[in-house]
């Protein structure tokens, strides 16, 4: 007898239908599962027949075959340990054959409890695309399917709690729609930070339109406690930018059934011994996401940043243009979202003390060589290039708390609320993004504007993208300075954040 029974699949950061197909017939004892599996999935064939016996119920004592179509897709992981245990006992008549609308995913125990699985956001919501209505998923995993809206989850815990459902006998009560508790962990405080108004001021900015922005400072300077307190007055996600978000840490298992939906931006900040593709994504045979997707819709910090290897900062340079990192291997090509806010502190040399105080003794050349770990090309993409000098004496034992996040926060939001209608509900969502089609409608600029610019482009020697780059920053002070047009002044302090100063000529 052969059963079908629904499922799904991962494929990069998205989900997609799998229909498990179980058939028992004559012949020598044997259980083969087909259709690409990798060696967790065939695996799953002694955690069933484990779980079956553990569970009270007769394993078949026959020839088994289960397919997971489509046949051509290389399938991975331990979800389909559920539907294979859903088929074989439905094909020899334990179970009613599943209705249409059903679907099922989990890893088993050997006990027959069910065990979460990574990845079960985008694949309740391909589940919600594919027309099914009803989800069977572990317990632990079903507060995050309910954020795939308009299926009735229900969360198993135990295989016997399935059958006794699935015959009718003792019906499993749905799980209730997630929602965030009351009391969110609160966020580092620009309250905490003394002086650097200078500082505060470039991170208002990029916070403001998306900008790309570096720090660099001496050591102990603040550059690291600043960046760590910028997502405190980044805008709030959308519903779309959480779900997102939200899919790429669940595909690496790095949400909890206590919190499954992202509710802060996030802030990735990896150790400069990163790998290229633990930054930019692979893996053999699955191709996973790396640290550039983790910081989708949040801040991709690289604190000390000459420290990392060329070709990991090489990698950032295609998704900086584009939002996202198109990954090719032998075994497939995935692409993964990364529209992220690259923030970045560094020190001016090896001993972090050049322009700042006599005790360095670094020697010109050291320095230049320091400083040229960093591209051109690299550099050509940061928005802005702010100095972090260290805080005397006097402000750090006088000088009260400084302004508030909430209330830098507050003329962030309005500044972003002004790009929205700018741009409209289907439009980019910040002024970093805008491409030349944008530039040109909406940052004209007058003629004193143009001959400010004319002089800063011959005098500093701006590329192309420069240009550009310096138009969407005054573009986002301005929207901070409550102007519908570009003015002198907004020029000239997107000019002052493009200077390299801080780096050695």
């Amino acid at each position: 007898m052969m059963t079908q029974v629904r499922s799904l699949g991962l494929h990069g950061v998205e989900g997609y239908e799998v229909l498990c197909e179980c058939d028992l017939s004559g012949g020598l004892p044997n259980f083969e599962v087909v259709g690409l599996p990798d060696a967790a999935v065939r695996e799953a064939r002694d955690r069933v027949r484990s779980a079956i016996k553990n569970c009270g119920f007769s394993f078949p004592v026959s020839r088994i075959t289960v397919n997971l179509a489509p046949a051509d897709r290389k399938k991975g992981g331990t979800l389909y340990d559920l539907p294979i245990l859903v088929g074989i006992l439905a094909a020899q008549g334990e179970l009613p054959p599943p209705e249409a609308d059903c679907a099922f995913l989990g890893e088993l125990s050997l006990s027959g409890t069910l065990r979460a699985v990574p990845g079960m956001l985008p694949m309740a919501l391909a589940a919600q695309t594919a027309g099914i209505r009803r989800l069977f998923v572990p317990a632990d995993a079903a507060a995050e399917a309910t954020l795939a809206k308009g299926m009735v989850i229900y969360p198993v815990e135990t295989v016997a709690q399935l059958v006794a459902h699935l015959k009718g006998e003792t019906l499993i009560p749905p799980a209730a729609p997630w929602t965030p508790g009351a009391g969110r962990s609160p966020l580092p405080d620009f309250a905490e930070v003394k002086g650097q108004e200078n500082v505060k001021r470039a991170l208002e900015i990029a916070a403001a339109g998306g900008h790309n922005i570096l720090m660099i400072g001496p050591p102990g300077s603040g550059k690291s406690m600043l960046a760590k307190r910028l997502p405190s007055i980044l805008p709030d996600l959308s519903e779309r930018e959480a779900l997102e978000a939200t899919a790429v840490h669940s595909v690496l298992g790095l949400t909890t059934k206590e919190e499954p939906l992202l509710t802060h931006r996030p802030f990735r900040s990896p150790h400069h011994t990163v790998s290229a593709i633990g930054m930019a994504g692979g893996g053999n045979p699955l191709i996973r996401p790396g640290e550039i997707s983790l910081a989708h819709h949040g801040i991709l910090f690289l604190d000390e940043l000459p420290e990392f290897h060329k070709d990991v900062l090489e990698v950032l340079r295609q998704p900086m243009e584009e939002g996202k990192v198109q990954i090719t291997r032998a075994a497939g090509s995935e692409t993964f979202p990364a529209r992220f806010m690259l923030v970045c502190a560094m020190n001016p040399c090896k001993c972090g003390w050049y322009g700042y105080s006599d005790r360095c003794r670094c020697s010109p050349r050291d320095v230049d060589k320091y400083q040229q770990r960093i591209s051109g090309p690299m550099l050509d993409r940061i928005d802005l290039i702010v100095d972090v000098p260290p805080p005397d004496f006097d402000t750090l034992a006088d000088k009260p708390a400084g302004e508030p996040s909430a209330a830098i926060k507050a003329r962030v939001d309005a500044a972003r609320s002004v790009q929205s209608r700018r741009f409209g509900p289907q439009g980019i969502p910040c002024n970093a993004q805008m491409g030349r089609g944008e530039l040109e409608a909406f940052c004209p600029l007058d003629q004193s504007c143009q001959a400010l610019m004319k002089g800063a482009f011959e005098r500093m020697g701006l590329t192309a993208r420069g240009y550009d780059r310096i138009l969407r920053v005054a573009r986002t002070i301005a929207d901070l300075d409550g102007s519908a047009a570009i003015q002198v002044p907004h020029i000239a302090e997107a000019l002052q954040y493009r200077a390299t100063d801080g780096l050695a000529k």
